[in-house]
């Protein structure tokens, strides 16, 4: 094991201590790339009964149904692509598909065609709690720093924020470091480059670059309530349906050949006007704390 821990530090950009520390209090520092600079923050993960509402989200006026299915949504975006997915694994899926296959395997499963274990699996499926996530800020903003030695001077200062609830939040104050705020590439977000992109057209359009900051956007609106933004990426909505293009399209085999039909026939212009208006939104919440 400790032969492979120099190949995985030169892969994180991390020492053993840095991801170690990260991997025990849960929480991740995240880089933001906005036009005009570049901020890091803090994010966690956390089932939503674990995190107090801000008093901002208090107003029994708020459409509270709608941020609780985007979170739902999130979770369930984030898990899928933390799969790693290889060619057994959709040489098994095309298989499930076929009609054959499901009704002998529905037939066979006695299990499953028991009414009781049926009952029993729809229970542990509604108490199953979606986890949501959770910034660095307060009151519906997300705090950024320009440098990593801001941010842990910020988190070493006792200042009142939405992570100070988190239980592993004490002990992060007292063994991070500045050289310790090395975000993950899957955890750094460029969404100054996507308008640009966008523009560019379907041949020119970095799928990676584009379904990263639908995540980071969609986990910054459910956190912070920016409702434009969920609406916007909202299952169903051209962005959304460009992200779920974009996802086949990567994915290969039968249906990325209709996906990269189905991308050239969405409007470069409009999506690239959409982002913009969305990446608008997220600035105006970012709050630079330095």
């Amino acid at each position: 094991m400790a032969a492979d821990e120099p190949a995985d530090e030169a892969e994180s950009g991390r020492s053993a201590r840095t991801g170690a520390l990260w991997a025990d209090v849960r929480i991740d520092p995240v880089e933001i790339a906005l036009p005009g600079a570049v901020g890091y923050t803090l994010r966690a993960y956390r089932p939503s009964g674990e995190i107090a509402k801000s008093d901002a989200d208090r107003n029994p006026a708020a459409e509270l149904d709608d941020f609780d299915a985007a979170a739902a949504a999130v979770a369930r975006r984030r898990r899928a692509s933390d799969e790693d997915e290889t060619s057994d694994e959709e040489a098994e899926v095309e298989a499930a598909l076929e009609p054959d296959k499901i009704d002998d395997e529905v037939e066979g499963d006695e299990d499953l065609a028991d009414d009781e274990d049926l009952e029993d699996y729809d229970e542990d499926e509604d108490n199953v709690e979606e986890e949501v996530p959770v910034f660095l800020g307060r009151n519906n903003r997300v705090y950024l720093f320009h440098s990593p030695e801001k941010l842990v001077e910020f988190v070493r200062s006792g200042a009142e924020h939405d992570l100070t609830q988190l239980d592993t939040w004490a002990a992060l104050v007292k063994r991070v470091g500045s050289d310790d705020i090395v975000p993950l590439d899957d955890d750094s977000y460029e969404l100054d480059l996507v308008v640009e992109n966008l523009r560019g057209g379907p041949d020119a359009w970095e799928p990676r670059l584009i379904l990263k900051a639908g995540e980071i956007a969609r986990d910054l609106g459910f956190a912070l309530r920016i409702e434009p933004v969920l609406v916007a990426l909202a299952a169903g909505s051209p962005l959304d349906d460009l992200d779920e293009a974009l996802r086949a399209a990567e994915a290969g085999g039968v249906g990325s050949f209709f996906a990269k039909r189905k991308l050239r026939k969405i409007p470069a212009q409009q999506s690239s006007l959409a982002w913009r208006t969305l990446i608008g939104k997220i600035s105006a919440i970012a709050d630079w704390r330095d």
